[in-house]
């Protein structure tokens, strides 16, 4: 199966990404779902007066996750990774330590992932905290996070690529 660009998610609402991640993270999974599989999942869910009406035309102000789905797959093709499709970020204290670090003014260049764990690793959540930026509780999963999101994307990652705008 051919890998798509990660850069692809970027075109995922959050709603379809959420339920594309929950599939991907199905432990009972024998192997990583693709677009198609992540499809016939949701329609098993709808109830059959909808799948009914799915097959003819309408015309929504609002896209559903279905039809955004099906827009992929025509796209992509249902042999599409489903992985290549989550739109991921980091949680709201993780955005605030990547911030913290991109506004250091000693730094030359945008940070990296391996960079950010550098920070955490040096303290920066523990000052985060003391400046009330960060509550304690936030600065104890700092580590786990970064290390999680070094593992799916690698060290070398732009860390701003990950910031949560909310």
């Amino acid at each position: 199966m051919i890998r798509n660009p990660v850069d692809i998610a970027i075109r995922v609402s959050p709603r379809l990404s959420a339920l594309i991640e929950s599939r991907v993270n199905d432990p009972d999974a024998n192997e990583p779902p693709s677009l198609g599989a992540v499809r016939a999942y949701l329609t098993g869910l709808l109830p059959p007066t909808f799948a009914a009406a799915e097959r003819m035309h309408h015309f929504d102000v609002s896209e559903s996750p279905l039809d955004e789905l099906n827009a992929l797959i025509e796209e992509y093709g249902v042999e599409a990774l489903a992985a290549d499709f989550i739109k991921s970020v980091g949680s709201e204290p993780l955005s605030r330590v990547i911030e913290a670090v991109m506004n250091d003014e000693n730094r030359e260049n945008p940070p990296t992932l391996a960079a950010i764990r550098e920070a955490i690793v040096a303290g920066l959540g523990a000052r985060l905290v003391g400046e009330g930026v960060l509550d304690e509780d936030e600065d104890d999963a700092l580590m786990a996070e970064i290390e999680s999101l070094i593992e799916r994307f690698g060290a070398d990652a732009l860390a701003e690529d990950l910031l949560r705008y909310e």
